[in-house]
């Protein structure tokens, strides 16, 4: 029953905040631990994962990431358990917090409050008015809190495509005018099974997860969060998110993977590899005919190797040109071959057939072999450009072009980390595409007719 009831997004939003806070002075110890055992809140397996833990911090960066996962109790219990260890004053804290967050659910509901979020309060309403209409519950306070936290970044929305722009650009690009634009699966494995020294939990992954969920049902997609699945758990998750009915009238589909990897799979939470390929066969012509001629966009924050990139020093000088190509060579090859059959019509009426895999983008945090960069605050390199590009440049860029602009973000981040090998560090995002059109979202505009 745990696993299934959540802890309420207030006190969610309240245990992020204070991570920092309570990291520099919270005492996790075996009295502390003995009672949330007790309690019902963690196992006797999660207990000695906290307590084996080298570090206070780490230990408390353990149990952290434990409570928001351990139940609607964890949070009262976790405030009575620092109330008996003489904690008193962090979980004054954690309710000073609590307390914020219903002063902001107050505001917002009064309908006098701007919400930074959005650039006037009617664009807040009509996009809230939207989801209700399309039955998507977002939690809005929790989204408020974060732009009001002073650690966190400001989220801005997703800027709107104009009529014109649409008009002058939808004949040559994919069909995207339902409402909702499509399905999104988030899948997000932060915590690991503890047996499993390698797979150490991904602190801020929970990040990435908030991040895509908010600008993809901005996008209007109709967003399904999965947390923490073993290797087959995520496969019955994928499976079921596409044998969904609703993608007949939807015009495309996100799935994204947010894990531990190597090159070509993610760990399940169990420490299992799932295998990309078989997520992309999943989604083919032939196992997906629902999404037939429809982009289907992929996003995998994972490693993809153990190396890190350390960079190389730019040399001096201008940039050196690409040698001249021999593209008009090749051109018109096949036109010229045609053997005199040019022209001709064939009689016989065939049915369309259509390539095994088609329709596809996948963008990658990393290159081949190499491991990914991740902020424990702000979450992942890739999935705050990505996130953030789309925000910005969705409303006139098709998709192809926006992963090129991440690209170019990405190759100017560098690490800061003194004194250890993440120092000055570098990622290199990529993606790969069968797509056969522009790809554009066309955020927050649907023609009247």
């Amino acid at each position: 029953m745990l696993g299934q009831c959540r802890m309420q997004d207030g006190e969610r939003w309240a245990l992020r905040t204070c991570t920092a806070a309570l990291g520099d002075q919270l005492v996790v110890d075996e009295h502390l631990v003995q009672i949330l055992l007790a309690d019902g809140i963690i196992t006797e397996s999660m207990a000695e994962a906290i307590l084996v833990e080298p570090t206070s911090r780490k230990k408390c960066w353990r149990l952290l990431s434990l409570l928001p996962k351990r139940g609607p109790r964890a949070f009262s219990s976790f405030c009575a358990a620092l109330r008996t260890t003489e904690q008193q004053h962090l979980c004054n804290l954690l309710m000073d917090h609590i307390q914020r967050n219903a002063e902001v659910s107050r505001l917002l509901l009064s309908t006098s409050a701007i919400c930074v979020c959005y650039q006037t309060l009617e664009q807040l309403l009509n996009w809230i008015l939207q989801l209700s209409e399309q039955n998507v519950t977002i939690p809005l306070l929790e989204s408020l809190a974060m732009c009001l936290d002073a650690d966190s970044p400001v989220t801005k929305a997703v800027l709107p495509c104009a009529p014109d722009f649409y008009i002058s650009h939808c004949k040559r690009a994919y069909t995207m005018i339902s409402s909702p634009r499509g399905l999104a699966l988030v899948i997000s494995n932060v915590t690991f099974d503890p047996t499993l020294p390698e797979l150490v939990d991904r602190v801020g992954g929970d990040v990435d997860e908030d991040e895509l969920r908010r600008v993809f049902a901005e996008l209007d997609f109709r967003v399904t969060v999965a947390r923490n699945l073993t290797a087959q758990g995520m496969r019955n998750c994928i499976e079921q998110f596409r044998d969904r009915p609703d993608h007949q009238a939807a015009n495309s589909c996100v799935v994204c993977l947010l894990s531990h990897g190597v090159e070509g799979a993610v760990y399940g939470a169990d420490g299992q590899l799932l295998e990309l390929d078989w997520v992309f066969q999943a989604f083919d012509n032939a196992h997906c005919p629902l999404l037939q001629n429809k982009p289907k966009m992929f996003f995998i924050q994972a490693c993809r190797g153990e190396e890190m990139d350390n960079g190389v020093d730019q040399s001096d000088g201008t940039d050196r040109m690409q040698s001249p190509g021999c593209d008009e060579m090749e051109a018109g090859r096949e036109e010229g071959q045609g053997n005199g059959v040019k022209g001709e019509r064939v009689q016989e009426r065939l049915q369309v057939k259509l390539p095994q895999r088609s329709d596809m983008i996948c963008g990658f945090a990393t290159l081949k072999g190499t491991a990914a960069m991740r902020n424990t605050k702000k979450g992942s390199w890739y999935i705050q450009e990505l996130t953030m590009t789309l925000r910005q440049r969705a409303m006139d860029t098709h998709l192809s072009d926006i992963l090129v602009q991440v690209n170019a973000h990405i190759k100017e981040r560098e690490g800061y980390a003194p004194g250890t090998q993440y120092h000055r560090c570098k990622e290199m995002s990529e993606f790969t595409s069968s797509l056969c059109k522009d790809l554009y979202l066309f955020p927050k505009y649907y023609p009247k007719h």
